[in-house]
């Protein structure tokens, strides 16, 4: 009896609150979240985190010191992809990034490279930037990690120094330089002696990535592992 006024009730609440998907904007279904089965079928999780030498870790090979480097997604132009990460970054859909963080938190974590992580560190945005958009979309994708893989996040492991237009239009020794040299980690006691997870939402040619880890790297005995949401297949 309880249970049929909680379903009839549950009927009503969508009937005047509808709940869309954010891929197609139909009605979602119990036990949908964010997306519709359909448009989470699109959604093709790439076997990076099964494999310690995949696509992802090889960017970093000679550049940075890191442990283990996967992706969730390969980004594709007109894709589902493309349009998940638009909501998250420019139309204040942070629960695309917890929602992506959860999902790919119930995978790594079975694997035993993320296996022993002891804290989720976000790249961040600048304070300025980061005030514009009102959140950080990369701690959002670490929240959902952290809570699949219960791990605490530390969004303020990293403290970006400056404010620096767009990586997006920019080639790739342009991206380089546009970030070298600004990364600070402002409590490097709190990283001393573990093994973080760092996590960007698309990595492109990993110049971001790295001049993180090029600070994190001078922590002692730190290990650095890197996961984003989406990666740049080109």
């Amino acid at each position: 009896m309880i249970a049929a006024i909680k379903n009839n009730f549950e009927n009503v609440f969508h009937l005047f609150f509808p709940n869309p998907c954010l891929g197609c904007g139909k009605q979602l279904f119990k036990g949908e979240e964010i997306l519709c089965m359909v448009c989470e079928s699109e959604l093709h999780i790439t076997p990076f985190h099964q494999h310690q030498y995949n696509f992802v870790s090889e960017k970093f090979v000679g550049r940075a010191k890191v442990e283990n480097a996967t992706s969730m997604l390969l980004f594709a132009k007109e894709g589902m992809v493309q349009h998940l990460m638009h909501l998250l970054k420019y139309q204040n859909k942070p629960e695309v990034g917890i929602y992506l963080g959860k999902k790919y938190g119930e995978l790594i974590k079975k694997e035993s490279a993320y296996q022993h992580i002891d804290c989720i560190v976000p790249v961040p945005l600048h304070e300025e930037k980061k005030a514009k958009r009102g959140y950080n979309q990369s701690e959002y994708f670490a929240i959902g990690l952290g809570e699949a893989m219960n791990t605490p996040v530390l969004a303020n492991g990293l403290k970006r120094l400056n404010l620096k237009e767009s990586q997006t239009r920019k080639k790739k020794f342009e991206r380089w330089k546009n970030v070298e040299h600004d990364f600070d980690c402002p409590n490097e006691s709190l990283l001393e002696n573990k093994h973080i997870l760092l996590v960007d939402d698309v990595l492109t040619t990993g110049a971001t990535l790295d001049s993180c880890c090029s600070v994190l790297n001078q922590i002692k005995n730190i290990k650095v592992s890197i996961a984003t949401i989406a990666v740049v297949m080109r």
